[in-house]
C-alpha cells in the first residue's frame, strides 16, 4: 500500500502535486523483499503499531509519534508491519512544495525537500497532535476540491500552515545536527532563500548569481542538478506565485500589479502572466471570484 500511495501520479489529482492520507487499516501489498524508488517527497507520522523500513541502506523502526521524511528519488523497503498500523500520509511534488511555500517564514522547510537523507524525529504528545490535526486539515480541503472545487487560498492556507509546523519541529528538535548539505545542496538553499526575499523585484538570473559570488551558468547548472528546474523557472513560478496574491484583491489594479513587480507596463506583465499560466491576469480574477461566489 505504502509503495502505490508514495508512488501516486500526483498531476493529475484535485490539488495538483498534493495527495493526502489518513490509514486507519494497513494493508501490507508489497512483498517485505521488494525494493521501490520513491518518486515524491513523502511525510509519514505514525500514529499507532510498528513499522519497519529500509530507506537506501538505513533501516527505521517506527512506532506510534514517530514521524519520518522519505527523500524523493531514494530506494525503500518495507521490511515489517506489526500491530495495528495506523499512520498519516502526505506527499508532494517539488514543484507545488516550492510554489507554495515562497515565504520567507518557512524558508527553513526547504532544507526537508532539499536534503537526500531521511530524517526521523520521535514527537512529543503536543507535537504529535498538532500535526495529525494539520494532516487532517489538508485531507479535508483535498476531499473539499474533489467536491466542490476549490478555493486557492485555502489551499495554500493549510499548506502552509504544515509547513510552519515543520518549521517549528526543525527547531525544536536541533535537525541541523542532523543534516549534513553538500555545498550543492547549500548553494540551492541560499538561492531559494534569496528568492523568497527579492522575487517580486529582482527577475535576472545574474542577480542572484552575483549575490552568491558564481557564476550564472554556474548557479543555474547546481540548481538544475538539485530540483531539476532552471532558475529561470524558479523566478518565474515566484512572480505568478507574488502576482496571484495581488490579483485575489480585487481593489488592487492589474496596472498596480504590474507596477509592484517590476514590470515596465501592464501589457508586459499581462504577457508574462499569460505566457506562464495560459490565461491572463483578469481571466485569472474572474475565475477566482466566481469560485467564490459558488462556494
Amino acid at each position: 500500500m505504502i509503495k502505490d500511495l508514495i508512488n501516486i501520479e500526483l498531476k493529475d489529482l484535485p490539488i495538483e502535486g498534493l495527495d493526502v492520507h489518513i490509514i486507519k487499516k494497513y494493508i501490507v501489498k508489497t512483498a517485505s523483499d521488494e525494493s521501490f524508488l520513491v518518486n515524491n517527497f513523502s511525510i509519514l507520522l505514525i500514529k499507532s503499531g510498528k513499522f519497519k523500513i529500509q530507506i537506501k541502506d538505513i533501516v527505521q523502526h517506527l512506532s506510534a509519534h514517530d514521524f519520518i521524511v522519505i527523500p524523493k528519488n531514494s530506494f525503500c523497503t518495507i521490511l515489517e508491519v506489526q500491530d495495528k498500523l495506523q499512520l498519516f500520509l502526505i506527499s508532494f511534488t517539488s514543484e507545488f512544495a516550492f510554489q507554495n511555500c515562497l515565504k520567507r517564514e518557512l524558508v527553513e522547510t526547504f532544507y526537508f525537500f532539499i536534503g537526500k537523507s531521511s530524517i526521523k524525529i520521535t514527537l512529543e504528545e503536543r507535537d504529535f497532535i498538532v500535526l495529525s490535526l494539520i494532516y487532517k486539515l489538508i485531507y479535508y480541503v483535498n476531499n473539499d476540491a474533489k467536491k466542490n472545487g476549490l478555493e486557492r487560498e485555502l489551499q495554500r492556507i493549510s499548506f502552509n500552515l504544515f509547513l510552519y509546523e515543520l518549521r517549528l519541529i526543525f527547531g525544536k528538535y536541533s535537525l541541523d545536527e542532523k543534516l549534513n548539505f553538500t555545498r550543492k545542496e547549500t548553494l540551492v538553499i541560499h538561492f531559494l532563500t534569496l528568492l523568497t526575499i527579492h522575487c517580486k523585484k529582482q527577475h535576472n538570473v545574474k542577480f542572484y548569481a552575483g549575490s552568491l559570488f558564481v557564476t550564472s551558468g554556474h548557479l543555474n547548472k547546481i540548481v538544475k542538478q538539485i530540483t531539476g528546474k532552471t532558475i529561470k523557472i524558479f523566478i518565474a513560478e515566484a512572480i505568478i506565485s507574488e502576482a496571484k496574491n495581488l490579483l485575489d484583491d480585487s481593489q488592487i489594479s492589474i496596472a498596480f500589479v504590474a507596477e509592484d513587480l517590476e514590470f515596465s507596463n501592464a501589457s508586459s506583465f499581462s504577457n508574462f502572466f499569460k505566457r506562464h499560466t495560459s490565461i491572463s491576469p483578469s481571466e485569472y480574477r474572474s475565475n477566482t471570484t466566481e469560485n467564490f461566489r459558488d462556494r
